[in-house]
């Protein structure tokens, strides 16, 4: 017959397991101790509400750090709700027993859940993170509504035992006492304690407090006093409506976040209501901030669980093409890992990445609609990192794609349009839209490659970023019009060249091809009307441009580098070859035309020739040839 066993655990290993291998960094214990304190508080204004004598006209309510550098003590002290005997023994010196956790079953019990606080605690471990810093613990209570005389004096090593005597306490609350390690002392220092609450405890409800020395008057009058100074702001702007903030509150929040020097472009304030609730705050910076192009690209927002903070970086509340969004959400119902420094996966953690993407796209649209130019201010800043939302959300690229700007053919130099603009102004027998790669807007607009396309009265999107190439083919289409390079090989909307010309050119475009291995072909072509040849790729070959770009990264070109080389029939230069050609094939000036019109066609895509010598001996020979004294009349 099979027996039933309690699991037996080694205590001392338990416990070195979690002040050693629970928490990632150790600055976390103050963060955990201040949490448990402010739950005290809450659960002693709670009590409260239905037993206001025992408060006894203590309500100043306050968390206080208390260093002693001369015994090496650190002390946090609450005059919350405090803790009788038993409750020290089922709270302390059974690990994993979370009072916090007792302490909302119990309401729920009593059908007062709906009114019960906002408390942190929820494993019951938080507490031994204090001997991280500490060889030792001492911890002082005395429960709400007990006499004096009857308080508590717990204090373990940590090593698996603890020792438990009555005390005298004169006021209501908890102080806990860390006898600091040798390797912790500089959690002595104030510097030190202001750091960690405002990291990590900045915008809890009750104050952090610190006595603190400063010296006061003049001259012979200067003397030290000391005084008790709050560390915490307490300003979580974030739980108010966003009717009662103003805009100097914004402000102000957001230049502590950020650390910028200049006002948010927008604001992004709503809670979430319903089966989860959260509460989100977010910045849309208006300028780029110094070095954000050198930073890691990480994005994500600071998650706070009631006020306190339990990542600095959520990277799963906001996607990396929105890394420049500064913020923070506020969600109670997240399941932490019992270190809280992790998140459990947690559909709840989708619903809100689904939410803020939403709310920050949505307001950059309205942006864009309403503020035209704050929004071309922040999309000079960040237009380029926002492309990238096209190839990493799929469910929103639309929504991306028309947050886009671009400038084109037609537009003037530095000024936009968008794609929803383009479309509506392409002609009736325009199809696709047209776009074409490279270092700037104005080499662009000379490029031959936009000779056809002028002809026919379309215009053609100028993209210069070196993000364009990976994202803007990914893009596809837009609103049923697919995306097409000008630069590459196929139909311009200009028709075929005539079977009478080609059966003509033929002889030289062979001759061409002999001459020019560098080429992947020569044809005749129809797109150009003032250029004598340009350099097209293939429909699935990488652009000139994006070969520049692969080069500068260190990369080859995959499947090498060679592209079409077309002509223009109805250029003068053209036609004086085609000529020349079918007169004389052996000329050797031929040769020299043919590896002139190819490297002109190099420059025209803004690629560099390969041997630039070699070319200035080339037109120095032809300008000696040609540049003879006109006759005398």
């Amino acid at each position: 017959m099979a027996e039933t066993l309690e699991f037996k655990a080694e205590l001392k290993q338990l416990l070195h397991l979690i002040t050693h291998s629970l928490y990632s960094d150790r600055d976390i214990f103050l963060r955990e101790l201040i949490s448990n304190a402010s739950d005290a508080i809450n659960k002693a204004r709670f009590d409260a509400l239905a037993n206001a004598d025992k408060l006894e006209g203590n309500t100043d309510w306050k968390v206080k750090l208390t260093p002693d550098k001369t015994a090496g003590t650190l002390t946090i002290s609450d005059n919350g709700i405090g803790m009788s005997r038993q409750e020290v023994i089922d709270n302390l010196g059974t690990v994993a027993q979370s009072g916090t956790k007792a302490f909302l079953e119990a309401t729920k019990l009593a059908g007062k859940s709906g009114d019960a606080p906002g408390l942190i605690g929820q494993f019951g471990v938080g507490f031994y993170s204090a001997f991280m810093v500490a060889d030792k613990v001492t911890v002082v209570t005395r429960a709400l509504g007990a006499p004096s005389g009857e308080a508590s004096r717990w204090e373990s090593d940590g090593q698996g035992t603890y020792t438990l005597e009555p005390c005298e306490k004169p006021a209501r609350g908890t102080d806990v006492i860390l006898h600091l390690k040798e390797d912790a002392k500089q959690f002595l220092d104030s510097w030190a304690l202001r750091r960690l609450v405002r990291k990590f405890s900045d915008f809890l409800e009750h104050p952090v407090v610190m006595d603190v020395e400063k010296e006061v008057g003049e001259g012979d009058e200067k003397k030290k006093e000391t005084s008790e100074e709050v560390l915490n702001s307490r300003k979580a702007i974030w739980l108010r409506n966003k009717s009662e903030v103003k805009a100097e509150e914004y402000e102000e929040f957001y230049k502590g976040l950020a650390h910028d020097t200049d006002p948010p472009a927008d604001v992004i304030h709503y809670a979430a209501e319903g089966k989860t609730e959260f509460k989100v705050l977010c910045f849309v910076p208006a300028q780029k901030p110094f070095g954000f192009d050198y930073e890691e690209p990480v994005a994500g927002l600071r998650l706070y669980v009631q006020r306190v903070l339990i990542m600095e970086r959520c990277e799963q509340l906001l996607p990396s093409y929105l890394r420049f969004v500064k913020g923070v959400v506020d969600s109670s119902d997240l399941p932490l890992n019992v270190s809280r420094e992790l998140l459990q996966q947690n559909p709840l953690l989708d619903t809100i990445q689904k939410s803020v993407v939403k709310n920050v796209l949505e307001a950059l649209a309205g942006m864009k609609n309403l503020e035209y130019e704050k929004y071309l201010t922040f999309y000079k800043a960040f237009g380029g990192v926002l492309k990238e939302g096209i190839a990493r959300d799929w469910a929103n690229r639309d929504k991306v794609a028309d947050l886009l700007l671009f400038e084109s053919a037609t537009t003037e130099p530095w000024k936009f349009t968008t794609l929803a603009q383009y479309v509506e102004n392409m002609p009736t027998d325009q199809t696709e839209i047209a776009y074409l790669t490279g270092e700037s807007a104005e080499q662009l607009r000379r490029s031959p490659y936009l000779e056809a396309f002028r002809a026919k009265g379309r215009d053609v999107l100028l993209l210069t970023e070196p993000i364009d190439e990976f994202v803007i083919p990914q893009l596809g289409e837009y609103k049923g019009k697919k995306l097409v390079a000008a630069d590459r090989a196929g139909d311009t909307g200009t028709g075929d060249v005539p079977a009478g010309v080609k059966e003509s050119f033929a002889p030289l475009l062979s001759f061409f091809k002999e001459k020019l291995p560098e080429a992947a072909d020569v044809r005749l072509t129809n797109r150009l009307t003032d250029s004598a040849a340009c350099l097209v790729a293939d429909a699935n070959a990488l652009s000139a441009h994006m070969e520049r770009l692969m080069e500068r990264m260190g990369r080859d070109a995959p499947g090498g580098a060679k592209r079409v080389l077309e002509l223009n029939p109805n250029h003068a230069t053209v036609e004086a070859v085609r000529a020349l050609h079918a007169s004389n094939s052996a000329d050797p000036r031929l040769e020299l035309y043919a590896r002139l019109l190819f490297e002109q066609a190099v420059i025209a895509e803004g690629s560099k020739v390969p041997d630039p010598v070699a070319f200035a001996n080339r037109v120095n020979d032809l300008i000696a040839r040609d540049a003879k004294p006109a006759p005398s009349t």
